[in-house]
């Protein structure tokens, strides 16, 4: 018996997710159960090169650049492809940022940020494992908080 999944025609296919992370893909792109288009969601699905990655397809969705921030942060070996009449006509790698803006949170309940309207701005220190600096009040963050 072989698993079937079927094609999407306009949208966008988000290839290998860590495995265990296709819900916090969704979460990131304000995806739930009242979503109106088709989605779908493969988990721990076979990977040559991982060993096993999650996969969500969207129908008639595009990301916006700060999503795929996110995602990258979430899951920095995924690749974004946009698909348009079933085919797919451009393929992203995700990267992480050398600065992160305005889509994470600090973890410091005394930095500014907590406080006051300001974006939040991270320097990436190390991608692997990830670790960033709050350019307000310093801090090392690796606990992923997202705004």
């Amino acid at each position: 018996m072989s698993l079937r999944v079927q094609k999407i025609k306009n949208g966008t296919v988000i290839d290998h997710i860590k495995p265990g992370k296709a819900f916090n893909v969704l979460k990131i792109l304000g995806i739930d159960c009242n979503y109106p288009e088709t989605v779908t969601v493969m988990m721990n699905a076979k990977s040559k090169k991982f060993g096993k990655k999650d996969i969500v397809k969207i129908e008639n969705r595009n990301l916006e650049k700060k999503e795929i921030d996110k995602i990258s942060l979430l899951s920095p070996d995924a690749k974004v492809n946009i698909i348009k009449n079933s085919r797919v006509v451009e393929k992203h790698e995700v990267e992480i940022q050398d600065i992160i803006s305005d889509v994470l949170s600090c973890t410091n309940p005394d930095c500014i940020t907590s406080h006051e309207e300001i974006k939040t701005k991270f320097y990436v220190i190390s991608k692997n494992p990830l670790v960033m600096r709050c350019h307000y009040c310093e801090r090392l963050v690796s606990e992923l908080k997202f705004k």
